[in-house]
Parts: structure tokens; sequence; C-alpha cells
């Protein structure tokens, strides 16, 4: 994740400067890459079940690596993009084996905390990677930069090699008897509608992931940008002891309603920002915001499955998910020459409010006799 995230800030910068790309060339660098991730989902759950999770948590880690390593190489856009399609297949099966291993390992009572817990290392990577990549490019150039990307894939191999799991985790049972081709074999039904959720506010924070620093850059505030996600993590991990907490203990309402505002809260202080001190406190408020509602969407997901679909509600889930991502890192990469950053997130702002509707009808109104709390 430390590389994704390094990467996902700082290639929209390399294409346009470097490779003279355009808004829409750069926000296909995100599409792309989770249009791959999404099509690999299906079969790295499938290939759970007949090869067992670490063997899949190996490939993907293997083909993650040689992806990274081979930035050096492409001088179009066009083989950017070839590449970021081939690393994205290795994104997709380690995200989906990681989470379905986590997923088996944390107890029922302490979902909400666990997944929690596992989704802040991620916040973590995402906090680091933007911070060392915007920092490395700008004093040091992308060779420098894509070397560093490199390094950390292949300490995320070496790390992975130690990893052993318990047989009875290892590998997913499949039914008795099971039809060639069935479409339950590629989603898991139950996570679809809190995916859908997800995906509709993904499209909002993926005018974040890949242009807050071009945006920053465009207020001058380029010499804080780098501190955007330090904030956004800083306040998340404050917070997040807490909130898995509540989260298993009353039930996920409680959580969600909330910070869907706060979400629209940092979205609409960060349109209107003039200087670091609001652009700092708008990253604050969308890390409790955003940061608290994305794992317990996740966790939402996980828990409303049958524990042997686990990896196929999590494939599902993120597929989903990233495909509301990469939606928006197009949509917003095309609305961008039309309209100003400013705009873009205040629309953004409102668009989240509509999300609590959106959140009501297709989840919580049906859900409300659900028990979440500690046993």
């Amino acid at each position: 994740m430390l590389s994704f995230y390094y990467l996902l800030v700082t290639l929209p910068l390399f294409a346009l400067q470097e490779l003279q790309a355009k808004a829409s060339e750069a926000g296909l660098l995100v599409t792309i890459f989770l249009i791959a991730a999404i099509l690999i989902r299906p079969f790295a759950s499938q290939g759970m079940r007949i090869l067992g999770k670490r063997m899949i948590l190996l490939i993907s880690v293997i083909i993650f690596f040689l992806s990274s390593a081979l930035y050096f190489l492409p001088e179009s856009i066009f083989t950017l993009l070839i590449l970021r399609f081939v690393h994205g297949i290795g994104f997709g099966m380690a995200t989906t084996v990681c989470g379905t291993i986590v997923a088996d390992l944390v107890p029922d009572s302490r979902r909400g905390e666990g997944m929690g817990y596992f989704i802040m290392s991620s916040n973590l990577a995402m906090v680091i990677g933007p911070f060392l990549g915007l920092t490395i490019m700008n004093q040091s150039g992308e060779t420098l930069m894509f070397t560093f990307s490199a390094v950390f894939s292949l300490c995320s191999l070496v790390i992975s090699l130690l990893i052993k799991l318990p047989k009875a985790t290892d590998k997913i049972k499949a039914p008795k008897e099971q039809a060639i081709f069935r479409l339950s074999d590629i989603f898991e039904k139950s996570a679809i509608k809190i995916s859908v959720i997800a995906a509709l506010f993904a499209i909002v924070y993926s005018s974040i992931l890949s242009f807050v620093s071009v945006y920053a850059i465009d207020l001058g505030l380029m010499a804080v940008s780098n501190f955007f996600f330090v904030v956004y993590a800083f306040v998340l991990l404050l917070t997040r002891p807490f909130t898995g907490r509540w989260y298993d203990r009353f039930g996920p309402n409680v959580i969600i309603y909330p910070c869907i505002i706060l979400f629209a809260v940092g979205m609409f202080l960060l349109s209107q920002t003039t200087t670091a001190t609001i652009f700092l406190i708008s990253a604050a408020i969308i890390g409790i915001g955003w940061g608290t509602l994305f794992p317990s969407f996740q966790t939402i997901a996980i828990q409303e499955t049958s524990p042997e679909r686990r990896g196929l509600a999590t494939a599902t889930f993120l597929s989903i998910f990233d495909l509301g991502i990469g939606i928006g890192s197009f949509v917003i990469g095309l609305a961008a020459a039309k309209v100003d950053f400013h705009s873009l997130y205040l629309y953004g702002s409102l668009y989240i409010l509509l999300g609590l509707v959106a959140y009501y009808l297709l989840h919580a109104r049906t859900k409300k006799t659900l028990s979440y709390q500690n046993t």
C-alpha cells in the first residue's frame, strides 16, 4: 500500500510534467490501474480456493514488485498505461487475499475494531507514501522516486515470504456440488449494496487522491501539500480505537451518519481554502469522516456473509469500490479541464450529503434489526 499511494499521487504529476499528458490522461493512470484490479479479483478469490491464500499472496506481490521495477522504462503515456494495467493485476490480487486473511483471523465479536486496525495500516501508508513521493520527486527527480517505489515493493515481497497461515484458514472450502460457472462465483450478493454505497463516496474521494497535490499548487500551497495526508492519518490514528469499538458495541449507524456529515464538511472547507491552516483543517476533518467510513463499509460487507465466502465478499467490495475510484478519477480529470478545483470540491461536498439518503435507502432501512454488540 505504501508503494500504491506513493505512485498514486506522484504519477499524475509525472505524466503532466514529464510526458506532457493531458489532465484526462493523467486521470486514466488511476482508472486503468483499478480496472485491472477489478477484473482480476474474482479470479483471485477462486485462486484462494484452489491454491490457498498464501500462494495467491506470493504470486500477487511478485507481480507487484516486477511492475514497480519497470517504471523507469516508459517514455510515453501509452506505455505507462500498459504498465499500470499489469501493476493493477498484482494490486487487485494482493488486496483481496490480505483482506480475507485478516477477516478470517479476527474474532467475530471484534471485527469492526480488528478490520479498522488493519485498514489503519493502509492509512499510514497513505500518509507516508504521498509525503515521501512528493518530497523525493520535487527534490531529486523521478529516477530516485521510482527507485524507492521498487524498494517498497521488494520489502513487501520479502515479508510475504515469512508469512505462515494455519492450515485451517489457508484454503477456502468449495461446495461439494458446483456448476462450471455461476454468477455467485464472481460476486457475493450480500455485499453488493454496501459496496455500491462505498463506490458512490469513492467517486468524490478520488478527487483528493488524484488531484489534491495539483490543487495545492494552484493555491500556492505546495510547501504544505505533503502534509495533507499526514494530518489526515494523525487524526485518524487518534480516533480509530474509539470508532472501531463503538461500531462493535452500538452498530454501524452510530458511526456512519456523523462521519458522512464530517466528510462533507471537510470537502466544503477544502473547496473554500485560501490558507495553509484551512487546508490542513480540512484534511483533519476528512480524515475522521472518510477515514472511518471506509473500514466501516468493508466491515459490513464481510459481516453479512458466511465465513467461507468472506474472500468473495472482500473481492466484491473492493472491486465495486475501486470502480468508483476509477470512474471518479477519470471524470474529475475531464471536469478539471472545464471548471476550477474550488468548484469541484464544493460540488463534491453537496454530493456527499446525498450519500446520507443512499445509505439509508440501500442499507440502514433494511438492517435495523441486526445486532452488532459484543458477545
